[in-house]
């Protein structure tokens, strides 16, 4: 089954899923206040900075609690495993991405992205509401570890003998500027792949071929033992969902370039190659 699903499916699925709005801004306004001027109808909000995340040290997005997941989990009527979800967020996925992860990675088994979110929602005459749903009576508790996920040295070691994914924009992988974290550059050994090629124009996913091509013109194959990071381990996220997409099983490395950088013995690249 794709990770990914269209308006068109949601809308032809036989049992309702818990839908997730998880809309946010890394420069703001909060996505709290968009999905309050509106979403899809039923859908919960989740807050990528509280809920999906911990509070930053080491790493801007550290993995969050399993007590902080499991609150969310039954405020948004999780009851069990396979208790289908479908993320979304306001187009192009980048932090519903991080929600599809999480879930997953503390025990969700059926977790699926909107392609093109709310955009797409509305693109197909999908009616957006500013009512918000009752707190769920879920009864799931998360555990961590259903997913794999890299350390520092782990992202290294891929780097050295695989292929390790910098999922940022160009200029950030080459050192030129850094308008998030203290220190410029990228991971020795790592290949620039910016998320924002997964996409169209639309913020909807490219076809599972054309993502296909484009990650094994990077050197990615089914049998390569793959990695991505990016700044935080949000847009990592987005990539590993692009390569599942695409039949490439990735791993994260979810302290990303934030977290590499708190060692100032790890060693820093700079330039494009």
């Amino acid at each position: 089954m794709s990770p990914l699903i269209t308006v068109e499916e949601l809308r032809a699925l036989g049992t309702a899923p818990v839908l997730v709005d998880v809309t946010w801004n890394l420069a703001g306004p909060p996505g709290k206040e968009a999905y309050d001027s509106g979403h899809l109808p039923g859908a919960y909000f989740v807050d990528l900075d509280t809920e999906l995340a911990a509070a930053p040290g080491p790493g801007r997005h550290p993995l969050p609690t399993a007590t902080t997941v499991t609150e969310t989990f039954r405020r948004i009527g999780i009851r069990s495993a396979d208790t289908p979800v479908v993320v979304y967020d306001a187009a192009n996925s980048m932090s519903a991405a991080r929600a599809w992860w999480v879930f997953r990675y503390f025990g969700l088994t059926d977790v699926r992205v909107l392609d093109g979110g709310l955009a797409a929602w509305k693109a197909a005459g999908g009616e957006a509401t500013v009512e918000a749903p009752a707190d769920g009576a879920g009864t799931f508790t998360a555990t961590p570890g259903h997913l794999p996920v890299l350390d520092a040295d782990g992202a290294a070691a891929v780097a050295a003998k695989g292929i390790l994914l910098d999922a940022r924009a160009p200029e950030r992988f080459a050192g030129e500027v850094e308008p998030m974290d203290p220190v410029a550059g990228h991971i020795p050994g790592a290949v620039n792949a910016p998320t924002t090629a997964n996409v169209d124009e639309t913020g909807r996913f490219l076809p599972p071929a054309d993502l296909q091509a484009r990650f094994t013109a990077l050197g990615v194959t089914p049998s390569t033992e793959t990695a991505v990071y990016c700044g935080s381990g949000v847009t990592a996220a987005h990539e590993a969902l692009a390569l599942e997409s695409a039949g490439l099983p990735a791993t994260v490395y979810i302290g990303s370039w934030s977290e590499w950088i708190t060692d100032p013995t790890r060693p820093v690249a700079t330039g494009k190659d």
